[in-house]
């Protein structure tokens, strides 16, 4: 049996997966105003809760991309997916900060996989040309998933309380398994359903041979380190992360603190902005391809990032400014995860434009780990600057923003295969 398109049917389940992952994640902030009232908790809790999810997440990140080189993206994506499933389902028995702590982390460590199996699996599936698509398909189910978890957890919450709501979500990743174990048999060189016109589509777009894909090592964490073109997406990750994971933990909090929201409310109006994230996602990737083929891939991610964060940094100052009502809040939020994810897909997508074969995972993941240390500092200072307007962290993510890509220019003199000696 061969299927046509069948790189396209694997990036659908990548971003099917990442759907389910930020339903589970977003479920703790929307039922968040219920929850900390049953179990006891404040405002400085619900922080060091999600600066738990965080660091696991962060060390997820990097040990998931080794895990990933090491096993393959079809068994990375299963153990990934398992545990952050299994880890949604336990918040049945949350008691306290503490219990709720020990489950949130392991939801960070089991969703951090995520991201660096997707940017490997990309590498794998897709030629240079179209992984910035790829990644935008993607990341989309970040969006989409942020879209139906907001109205699906408060109706699930409404009708069967916020412990049952957790479990029910918790299934959904255990489903995935079945046609991802089904489809996703073997990498695309020897996949027996692919044909061969997309397998000679695939190799011809890339920088790796067939004996290194199927047997090469990949590079210690020393060796990548040593070229100046890592720093740059490691840099640019720390600078940029902020800016998405503010608005996906304190959003809720936001509005129920700002415009005295209950559940439903939150559920009703926190969606709108990953409506943009979700199109920002599509247009970045579809938008670098489109140069690609006129222009180096150099210029086409650069462009397309600094593109990304010039609406981030105009979005977030209208936000200052004229966000009065909650209407206008998610308005300028829309733009600034349009422009975020703009960026962002194109930032992922560069390990696999420098390295290959089993390296990429490590530096997706790297990057990662190291992205979530500034999101950990933002978590703490939340508490500390937003006592009086949320100002103050708004005008931070503003600076971010252009920090994130003056990393890419200054040290990634140019976006192509880097010679590394094994």
């Amino acid at each position: 049996m061969k299927i046509k398109g069948l790189r396209w049917w694997i990036i659908g389940l990548v971003c099917l997966a990442t759907i389910i992952n930020y339903i589970d994640r977003s479920a703790l902030g929307i039922m968040w105003p219920k929850m900390s009232k049953d179990l006891g908790l404040t405002e400085a809790d619900y922080a060091w809760v999600i600066n738990i999810f965080t660091a696991t997440y962060a060390a997820g990140k990097f040990i998931s991309g080794k895990v990933y080189d090491k096993v393959g993206t079809k068994i990375g994506f299963i153990l990934s997916i398992a545990l952050w499933s299994l880890a949604s389902a336990l918040h049945f028995f949350a008691k306290s900060a503490a219990s709720l702590g020990i489950f949130r982390g392991l939801l960070g460590l089991g969703e951090a996989g995520n991201w660096p199996g997707a940017v490997k699996n990309n590498a794998e599936w897709f030629p240079i040309q179209e992984r910035a698509l790829a990644q935008g398909i993607f990341n989309a189910g970040a969006g989409i998933g942020s879209i139906v978890a907001a109205p699906t957890i408060a109706e699930l919450f409404g009708a069967y309380g916020w412990k049952l709501t957790f479990v029910i979500i918790g299934l959904l990743g255990f489903l995935w398994i079945i046609p991802w174990s089904i489809i996703n048999k073997k990498i695309p060189l020897l996949h027996p359903w692919i044909t061969d016109k997309e397998r000679n589509h695939i190799v011809a777009g890339r920088h790796i041979s067939r004996q290194n894909e199927v047997a090469g090592k990949g590079l210690s964490v020393r060796k990548i380190l040593s070229k100046r073109e890592s720093w740059g997406v490691i840099i640019s990750r720390l600078f940029i992360e902020p800016i998405w994971w503010l608005f996906v933990f304190w959003m809720p909090i936001y509005l129920f603190k700002e415009f005295n929201f209950n559940v439903k409310e939150i559920g009703y109006y926190a969606w709108f902005p990953y409506v943009g994230a979700m199109i920002g996602s599509l247009a970045g990737g579809w938008y670098a391809q489109r140069l690609i083929k006129r222009k180096t891939v150099d210029y086409s991610r650069k462009k397309t990032i600094t593109i990304g964060a010039i609406i981030i940094f105009i979005s977030i100052i209208g936000a200052i400014f004229f966000a009065d009502t909650p209407l206008k809040f998610v308005s300028f939020v829309f733009v600034v995860l349009f422009g975020f994810q703009f960026s962002i897909s194109n930032i992922q997508t560069i390990p696999s434009d420098l390295l290959s074969g089993k390296s990429v995972g490590t530096l997706a993941g790297l990057a990662g780990s190291i992205g979530a240390v500034s999101v950990i500092i933002m978590n703490w200072l939340i508490p500390i600057i937003t006592t009086e307007s949320y100002t103050p962290a708004f005008i931070i993510l503003a600076v971010l923003a252009p920090l994130a890509v003056l990393s890419i220019l200054i040290l990634v003199k140019k976006i192509e295969p880097i010679d590394i000696e094994e």
